[in-house]
This record gives structure tokens, sequence and C-alpha cells, in this order.
């Protein structure tokens, strides 16, 4: 396994304290090899194997523990008699009412629990609902671009960092596509398979949705407009000139549904100069990229799109939350908050004319506080700043340690 010590520093902190460990994320993100690498660490300060207790309920060994009191009485059955029990509960959203039964070992035994899933239900609005305040919430993201050069150090072969964010972009982050040399079809294929169980697992299935097909045609729309504002009626207006009618209200719900399955990721747009949330013409980023391509297949003119979708989930991962900034009638393509920092950025794939290189800059020197202001480019420029706006290689900003 190879490690992936940013998840691990956030959770270890929290072992033998009375929170539940929730791991939520996309579907193979690599949630259930971190509940390894935990179990693992675990090991490492003295826990015996027998303290150990872990269940993936994906599996088909545990088909028939599908209900909260099947699952209490089976781990009732298993807990060590040589103290505290570490139980390790992998997709748990398949065992209905989990939250009773993961509510309960709390009261009832000495417990360290650690759960993860992939849907609404374990995510930070629903589960608060469900555990009362007693978790903590980490959320898994598919490989990042310093995570990803670790996989290729680490199977394959390294090349240079700038060439490799080329890479990245067509083929993603999730873990199992960079085990080995795959090509860009079979990436797609495997990338694809993982669209599909999480569609139809995580949302048509649960939600007992019957218009498939109109949900399938959002998603297409979501993902060839990521990085583009966009409404419910503006989806719905779309879906009409194709002869299919629908209300904003079903779009709605339907773009909420691929936030639980998180496959979206919602940006709301931020008014700088009145500092309030806007709620109009939000943006939606995917939590990979592979995910447009495998579905809508490559093409060059997406690459813009896509690079600011990867900038979007590295301030996600780094806890920041992000929004779009609106200043007058100009668009600042993010504004990142966490704590007492904030970061504006501008995200280009080249700056080839004055005019560019004017409303990129200038959007940014027109916001007069003393925050740091990047322009993020893939393309050859001179380095240093521009009026204190920091000039950065998109690459070399995603492995950047500043900010």
């Amino acid at each position: 396994m190879i490690p992936r010590p940013v998840y691990i520093e956030k959770i270890m902190p929290y072992v033998d304290t009375p929170f539940i460990k929730v791991l939520s994320g996309v579907r193979r993100c690599g949630k259930s090899t971190i509940l390894k690498m935990i179990a693992g660490e675990l090991k490492k300060r003295g826990v015996a194997d027998n303290q150990i207790l872990a269940y993936n309920f994906d599996s088909l060994q545990l088909e028939e523990i599908k209900t909260a009191k099947l699952l209490y009485e089976n781990v009732r059955q298993r807990l060590s008699p040589n103290g505290k029990t570490y139980l390790f509960l992998d997709e748990i959203q398949e065992v209905e009412s989990w939250e009773k039964a993961v509510n309960s070992f709390m009261t009832d035994f000495d417990v360290d629990i650690y759960v993860t899933g992939s849907n609404s239900r374990l995510m930070s609005s629903e589960i608060s609902t469900y555990l009362t305040g007693r978790y903590i919430s980490v959320h898994v993201f598919p490989l990042s671009f310093a995570e990803y050069l670790t996989f290729r150090r680490a199977y394959t072969s390294e090349d240079d960092t700038h060439r490799e964010l080329a890479r990245y972009l067509k083929l993603g982050g999730f873990p199992a596509v960079h085990l080995q040399e795959y090509t860009q079809d079979e990436t797609y294929t495997i990338v694809r398979d993982i669209y599909n169980s999480t569609i139809f697992s995580d949302i048509v299935r649960r939600n007992e949705i019957r218009k498939v097909d109109q949900l399938e045609r959002i998603v297409k729309f979501a993902f060839d407009n990521a990085g583009r504002t966009f409404s419910a009626s503006s989806i719905a207006k779309f879906l009409k000139n194709e002869k299919r009618s629908i209300d904003n209200e079903t779009v709605y719900s339907y773009l909420s549904k691929l936030e639980s399955a998180f496959i979206l990721h919602r940006c709301s747009r931020y008014d700088i100069a009145g500092k309030e949330i806007l709620k109009t013409q939000e943006k939606f980023y995917l939590s990979d990229p592979a995910f447009r391509y495998s579905v809508l297949g490559y093409t060059p003119d997406s690459v813009a799109a896509m690079l600011e979708n990867l900038v979007c989930l590295e301030l996600l991962r780094r806890g920041y939350e992000v929004s779009i900034g609106k200043i007058e009638t100009a668009e600042i393509d993010f504004v990142a908050v966490k704590q007492e920092k904030k970061l504006y950025i501008q995200v280009t794939q080249q700056i080839d004319r004055e005019e560019t290189q004017e409303r990129e800059y200038g959007r940014l020197l027109d916001i007069h506080d003393n925050y740091p202001k990047y322009v993020l480019r893939t393309d050859e420029f001179a380095s240093g700043n521009v009026q204190g706006v920091k000039t950065m290689h998109i690459a070399d900003f995603l492995l950047s340690g500043e900010y």
C-alpha cells in the first residue's frame, strides 16, 4: 500500500477519543485502504490483532448483515476480551439504520469506531442528525497531484512534473488506475465502471429513480458545463429543447443527489464587495476529471475547465471553503477561505495576448486588500510578481506547501 499520510495525520489524533471517525467520499477513492492504514498504525502502537474487528459491507460474506440489530448482535459476540475493541465498518450505508447500531456501540461497549461510506448518509449535513455530535468527519478525495506522483514513482516511472500534470488531468486520481501503466482507454473503462456503480447503486436504486435517462442527461450537462455558471432553469431549458420536459425542482433534486454521491462539488458565488454569498448561478466541479472524459470523451477544448477543476479540488482537500468571486461585473475564479486565511485565484491555460493578461491580473488588482492573489497557468512565463500578484505554474501550485 502506498501511504496517504495527509489522511492518517488527520485521523490519528482522534484515536481512543469518544468520537466516531467517519471517512466519506466518492466510491473507489481509497477509503477502504485508508482504514487498513489506520489499523496498521494501531498495531504499531501495540494494539493486538484480536482487538481489531473489521467489516466490509460491500462483501458478499456479510450479505446477511443488513440491519442495525443484526450488526449489533454480530459485533457483541466478537468483542475483544482483552480491552478496547477497534471497530472498522467499511461502506456502512449498506446496513439499514446503521446509525442506531453505531450509537449503541458507543453507549454499551468499550470501542473505538471508524466508518466509511459513499452516499448522502455519510455527508456532514446528514451525519449530525444520526450521530448526535459524537463524530469527526474526514472527506477523502481521489489522489491529489502529489499523491499521484508518489504512485507513479512506486509503480511505473515519473516524467517531468509539468508533463505529468497533463497526464494527471487526463487520467484523474482514482488510485486503481495508477497501480500499473494503463492506456487511456483502459483507464476510462475503469472510471466508467466506478461512475455506473455510483449512479445506479447510490442514486438510482437508493432513491427509486424511474427516469434514469433523464438523470443521465442532467449528469452529462453538468459534466460538459463544469466550471461554468448555470442554473436549474438553464438545464430545464436545455432538456426542453431536446423535447424532454422537466421542472426546476426536479433538476435541483438530481443535482443534490449527485452531490450526495460525491460526484459533484457545488461552488456558490461570493460578492467580494458586499461580502455575501449569492444564491444564483452556482458552479459545479467534478470529484475527478476522469469522470468527464470517461462519460463524454476527451476533447482539447475541455482542458481549461478541467485545470480549474483540479485547483478547486486541491483547495477543498486542504480544508478551504471555495466560492466563485464576483467583483462588479467581473468574476474571480476562486475565493478560498480557511479560518483567518483567504486566497484569490485566477486559473488560465495560457496568456498569449495582452488583453488576456490585463483581464487575468486586472481582476485581482481590483481587489483592494492584502490577502494573497495568484494567477495560475500552464504555459511558459517569466517568474515574478505583477504588482503583488504571484504567477505560478499550476503543477507547482498543486505541490506547494505555502498556502
